[in-house]
């Protein structure tokens, strides 16, 4: 059985409240101590739910894993390949990516949104058609997503899976948290779906980017063996600086991976 550090560091925080609590009825101890250990706990509560990295609720692949040598989740992390990852598409310059991406002989994972395929379905089929991952980034990504129950988490990834079979002919496993926002009824959701949940260990913030040239070096600064790429298919700038960022990748002796999983 899986305990997340979120289990963990409950029992913990309970722990300590009994503790500070004893010690404030027993001897005398200044009751400010609880409320510190509260404010502590909920800080980490917060910043678990944002830094996706942390793993705080349950698992997401935030790099290309160890041990195979197939074109899925775990590859080798000393084989050089790395992923670049797509959110929010179908969008306004999702076929221009896909053309980037044919032109310079690359691979990428798009995180669809559901509501967004109805009348893009010729863009689903051309990814697939031509090599891509899709994955699944819930059906309204809207911003009230986190505060919804498990069941109807659950029933937004679940209606994406099913646009995207629809079109695609494709099953997906591969979920990725709007927003990269975790907690624990997202963790029941994704449970309850047998989705992967996929993170990244580089966020390029391209959605807030104003210069092309930071984000290039953004991106290339923190570039490693395993790394996931965060990008989004609907900014121009991104697509700006695609092909000057594939041609760098291949230069460093990288190759580019799906997170297609087998």
């Amino acid at each position: 059985m899986f305990f997340s550090k979120f289990h963990i560091t409950s029992l913990f925080v309970i722990m300590l409240l009994i503790l500070a609590g004893a010690g404030v009825y027993f001897n005398g101890y200044a009751p400010w101590w609880i409320g510190v250990i509260i404010l502590i706990y909920l800080g980490m509560i917060v910043l678990g739910s944002i830094f996706i990295r942390w793993n705080f609720y349950f698992r997401s692949q935030v790099m290309l894993d160890l041990e195979t040598n197939s074109p899925s989740l775990h590859i080798r992390q000393n084989s050089g390949k790395v992923a670049l990852t797509f959110d929010d598409g179908p969008a306004a310059y999702t076929e221009t990516i896909l053309n980037i991406l044919k032109e310079e002989q690359a691979a990428a994972t798009f995180f669809v949104i559901g509501k967004n395929i109805s009348g893009q379905e010729s863009v689903l089929k051309r990814m697939v058609a031509e090599g891509h991952t899709i994955g699944n980034h819930s059906y309204a990504h809207g911003r009230g997503f986190d505060w919804k129950s498990s069941t109807e988490m659950a029933r937004e990834i679940m209606q994406t899976n099913v646009e995207i079979e629809r079109v695609t002919g494709k099953k997906t496993t591969l979920f990725r948290p709007p927003y990269g926002v975790t907690n624990p009824n997202l963790a029941k959701a994704v449970k309850q779906t047998g989705m992967k949940s996929i993170g990244w260990n580089i966020r390029s913030l391209d959605t807030t980017a104003q210069s092309e040239e930071r984000l290039l070096r953004r991106i290339l600064e923190r570039l490693r063996p395993g790394a996931i790429i965060l990008l989004h298919d609907r900014c121009a700038i991104t697509a700006k600086i695609l092909p000057r960022l594939i041609k760098e990748i291949y230069k460093r002796g990288f190759v580019l991976e799906t997170l297609s999983r087998q």
